[in-house]
């Protein structure tokens, strides 16, 4: 029995990678580089899409300015979370997609935002796209966000990030006052 249901997640498993097939890099790009910025839209050697393309994702999102964390806004996209989110993904372990915490730290905030409003197009061409298809088995359904939607989640992520940043920072500090209490140290907690 085991080795049917082996046969079957491989023949799974090629099936959905045979449209990646015809996706190589011998391909030219459907978007012309701009003009403006020779340095950064020149095409990335062996691949269809630019250096902008290639650290920011493909999608309409090109900039964003980040600023403090807006707590009302990671509000916002902790409901969007739960709502389109959580059937695939968690924070802090691999689900169906990979887990999300620290993905800010990971990728550049246009990455993620056009990750979520532009998925299909970015497993087609976006190597690092690609390569989470790979490993995860799932292309990224799209979840129809709005713009203002995919920033709000991005505003939920940083603040996941900087709160996980947080308690690793407060368990190490725990950690080094246990090593000096079991070495006989004083403590440094008042």
């Amino acid at each position: 029995m085991t080795v049917i249901r082996a046969l079957l997640d491989l023949f799974i498993v090629l099936l959905m990678l045979a449209p990646l097939a015809g996706c190589g890099p011998a391909g030219e790009s459907a978007e012309p580089a701009a003009a403006g910025n020779a340095a950064t839209a020149a095409a990335a050697p062996g691949l269809d899409i630019t250096e902008d393309e290639l650290k920011y994702g493909i999608g309409p999102i090109r900039r964003v300015e980040l600023g403090p964390l807006d707590d009302e806004l990671a509000e916002q996209g902790e409901r969007l979370f739960e709502m389109k989110c959580m059937a695939c993904h968690r924070l802090d372990e691999r689900y169906v997609g990979p887990a999300l915490r620290g993905v800010t730290e990971r990728r550049t905030p246009e990455y993620v935002m056009n990750m979520m409003l532009n998925p299909g197009e970015m497993v087609r061409r976006h190597p690092a796209a690609r390569a989470l298809l790979l490993a995860h088995y799932t292309e990224m359904p799209a979840q129809n966000l709005t713009e203002a939607e995919a920033r709000a989640l991005l505003e939920y992520l940083r603040e996941q990030t900087a709160e996980g940043r947080e308690e690793r920072e407060h368990d190490r500090g725990h950690d080094r006052e246990h090593d000096r209490r079991r070495e006989g140290g004083a403590s440094t907690n008042p």
